[in-house]
């Protein structure tokens, strides 16, 4: 991803964009309101951001396994925690977002494609300990750092599923009777997004959210992200630009959302 394409995407995102005046569904004016715009703290926030600052401190090395968009063979190489905490994890006001969500919507079942240090998987799971919460990972010395963080963090809810997504997530699914809250994070190419979404959408319902993340990432993702709102069972987007929201519900008319954040 180019500095010059983000720039460009971004430009054009802001010139779209909606604030809370322009919103005239009553369903997304409301979630706009009292959820994303939110500007309140939960006791949350500071367990979990206490997390982050632990691990920027963190100078172990571990040998990373990359499964995600730069290569389909496992390559592995040695980074420092504290590295991986500054450029894997979500920011901070989009960990606090995804909190958000989860606590407005109170989901029973949740999918994390992409657990990482676990800082993003320690918000979602922060904002419902009552769901059962499956986070995918295809690192193992990553995934065993968080799940040490989880297990200090008192997360019993979460199951951490190992291995390669394109080999986990199905099986994974097969077992579940449905999904209610999905965090897309862990390929940013176009055709696993598209797998990865179209397996989830199996288990949909009414009521599920899907959150897409790095929507203009690069062409493919932005790609990916015009196809999943053509797609005919998606009703309504929501596109923040970093964060994309998909919602199914078959009462609300078939719009599409770029809001301000």
């Amino acid at each position: 991803m180019s500095s010059f394409y983000l720039a460009a995407h971004y430009l054009r995102y802001r010139l779209k964009a909606f604030k809370l005046h322009g919103v005239h569904s009553p369903f997304i004016f409301d979630l706009y309101h009292h959820v994303i715009r939110h500007t309140g703290h939960y006791h949350a926030y500071g367990r979990v951001e206490a997390l982050r600052e632990k691990l920027l401190q963190d100078t172990r090395s571990l040998q990373v396994t990359d499964l995600g968009a730069g290569t389909r063979t496992g390559k592995q190489r040695t980074r420092r925690v504290s590295r991986l905490a500054r450029t894997s994890a979500k920011p901070l006001k989009y960990g606090q977002l995804l909190f958000r969500l989860v606590n407005y919507f109170q989901p029973h079942t949740i999918l994390d494609l992409g657990t990482s240090l676990g800082i993003t998987t320690s918000y979602l799971a922060e904002a419902r300990r009552q769901a059962q919460l499956y986070t995918f990972e295809g690192c193992p010395a990553t995934a065993r750092l968080a799940q040490e963080h989880f297990k200090h963090l008192g997360h019993q809810q979460i199951k951490l599923v190992v291995g390669n997504l394109d080999e986990t997530l199905e099986p994974q699914l097969e077992q579940l009777p449905q999904v209610d809250f999905v965090f897309f994070d862990g390929n940013h190419r176009y055709e696993p997004t598209m797998r990865y979404f179209n397996a989830c959408l199996v288990k949909h319902h009414a009521h599920s959210v899907f959150v897409v993340d790095d929507l203009y990432w690069s062409a493919e993702m932005k790609c990916a992200w015009e196809q999943i709102k053509k797609h005919p069972q998606v009703r309504q987007t929501v596109d923040m630009f970093y964060l994309g929201l998909v919602f199914f519900r078959t009462t609300q008319p078939r719009e599409h959302f770029t809001l301000y954040y």
